[in-house]
């Protein structure tokens, strides 16, 4: 007689979603993520390596960088050996990089070249996530999240998403922040 639950055998053949799509949920904070990254314009914000170089090997997009580093900020990860870690086994920064996963010094290297950027936008976003009411004492709200309606196309954008591009577009926050000399 047997009183605990089974899981099933792991040698037994399984029919997975075929897009990475499918495993993350319409109301995932990661969906805000990636609109406001996409909606920024990175060299006015003084981010490096936005225009690639025409030697050597290809580099990572900034975006793609930046998207890990605040995925990384809201979810307390600091470590560059933590994020790389997460960009090989969670399914949401698979989806937010595309399925990139950069080594670890790759990421310290961009935290390097444009730590002053990268600690702005991460403000910039806790800022417009507290303006938008987004947030609860332990991160993303439930009802923010849940507010995120995907249609069928996976192209449309969400009310949350049209809230974050029209805010975005009025405080202008891709202005050229003052350099101090």
């Amino acid at each position: 007689m047997k009183r605990f639950v089974d899981g099933e055998d792991r040698t037994q053949g399984v029919l997975l979603p075929e897009f990475l799509d499918d495993y993350v949920a319409e109301d995932n904070p990661v969906r805000a993520i990636d609109v406001f990254v996409d909606e920024l314009d990175l060299p006015a914000l003084g981010f490096e390596g936005v225009v690639p170089e025409t030697t050597g090997r290809p580099a990572y997009h900034p975006a793609t960088m930046l998207k890990i580093y605040v995925y990384g900020y809201i979810n307390q990860v600091q470590s560059s050996r933590r994020l790389e870690r997460e960009t090989a086994r969670n399914v949401e920064m698979m989806w937010l990089t595309g399925r990139l996963a950069p080594d670890f010094k790759t990421i310290a290297d961009f935290r390097k070249d444009n730590g002053p950027a990268i600690r702005s936008t991460c403000r910039q976003f806790v800022s417009l996530c507290r303006g938008l009411n987004l947030f609860t004492a332990t991160g993303l709200s439930r009802a923010a999240r849940s507010s995120v309606a995907w249609n069928r196309s996976r192209r449309a954008s969400s009310a949350i998403c049209l809230r974050l591009r029209r805010r975005i577009v009025r405080k202008a926050i891709w202005r050229k922040p003052s350099r101090r000399g």
